[in-house]
């Protein structure tokens, strides 16, 4: 009695025992499907939304002016790295192209103004071709005081205006 309880104990364990096999490719697509459906399945999709680097808040890419002091078109330590991160995506990407718009605040006459915005554009525009950025993706232009950004006169105004703008061609 004892041996046949010993035989059916065993084949009951071994009949409980299971064999680990790999799924099929073709089981795992059908229980997941594309990348795409298991993102949104798992509700990642509208979770993370993706941007273009351009429009990635996140991204020094989307950052697009570099500031001036008073009287001066040469480009500051802090907004090197944004000349240069616009200057590799250009190298990156040669069928885009760029409007460096040189602007300055209201002091001085309307002439001085435009040659110096234009001197803050071609700066900003030299620094990206030595970065790597082709000559030819980038229109550098003076719009001196014309186009303030803020409108008041005191410091804070005025310095938000002595800008170069980067404005990629198709926005």
């Amino acid at each position: 009695m004892k041996k046949i309880v010993s035989v059916f104990m065993i084949c009951l364990l071994s009949a409980c025992a299971s064999q680990k096999t790999q799924p099929t490719a073709e089981v795992v697509e059908r229980s997941i499907g594309t990348d795409e459906n298991a993102a949104a399945a798992s509700g990642l999709a509208s979770d993370v939304p993706t941007f273009h680097p351009l429009q990635d808040p996140n991204n020094i890419l989307s950052q697009r002016s570099v500031y001036y002091d008073y009287d001066s078109y040469t480009v500051k330590n802090e907004y090197r790295e944004l000349v240069l991160a616009h200057a590799s995506y250009l190298r990156d990407n040669p069928n885009t192209s760029v409007l460096l718009q040189g602007n300055t605040d209201e002091r001085g006459s309307r002439e001085y103004n435009l040659a110096l915005g234009q001197r803050r554009a071609d700066n900003v525009k030299n620094m990206m071709t030595l970065a790597g950025a082709r000559d030819a993706q980038i229109d550098a232009v003076s719009l001196g005081e014309e186009k303030p950004r803020a409108m008041s006169h005191d410091e804070s105004a005025l310095a938000e205006n002595r800008r170069t703008d980067i404005l990629y061609h198709g926005e």
